[in-house]
């Protein structure tokens, strides 16, 4: 995964990576090529770590839209950063139930040992968290995902926070 700052500098994709936009969009009818825009951003964010607006602004070149359109689409979804993130992103589910057994507490636990604010990126470029919407296990919370794998996590506690951020240090340097 390429870690690239907004410059503003234009982008281009390299040839194997529109080798794969060019599948997702032929899965769909002539004209339809918008349909391709989730995946293709996906794919885009795995290469590069986040969306940029000029890797946006490229994205929406290829696939003939407007770039508000893609903007549009990038910024509705939570899946889709905006700016630079850490290797690992823990995201804590913050929704009611996991907050009632001690979300808010994994947090502020979270915030303490990476030294870094929700949305903030770790000095070694490791970690980023962040509160997310419901993650569909509210009688194991408190829950969190790991990106880009997207691991998940159940009734968390300090102790096994640490253990993941350890073993996550771990197989970062190996």
């Amino acid at each position: 995964m390429l870690k690239v700052e907004d410059t503003g500098a234009p982008v281009e994709f390299s040839p194997a990576l529109v080798k794969q936009f060019d599948e997702i969009v032929s899965r769909y009818p002539k004209g339809k090529q918008k349909s391709g825009l989730l995946p293709i951003l996906h794919l885009v964010q795995a290469e590069y770590g986040w969306l940029s607006s000029p890797a946006m602004d490229k994205v929406a070149e290829y696939l003939n839209l407007q770039p508000i359109e893609v903007y549009e689409v990038a910024t509705f979804y939570t899946m889709y950063f905006m700016r630079p993130q850490g290797k690992y992103v823990l995201e804590v589910c913050r929704t009611g139930p996991c907050c009632l057994v001690g979300a808010e507490k994994i947090m502020d636990h979270i915030e303490e040992k990476l030294g870094v604010k929700e949305g903030e990126v770790t000095p070694d470029g490791l970690f980023s968290w962040r509160g997310v919407e419901c993650l569909a296990a509210c009688g194991f919370g408190p829950v969190l995902q790991i990106g880009p794998e997207y691991t998940f996590y159940e009734n968390l506690t300090n102790e096994s926070v640490d253990k993941l951020i350890g073993d996550l240090k771990a197989k970062a340097n190996n």
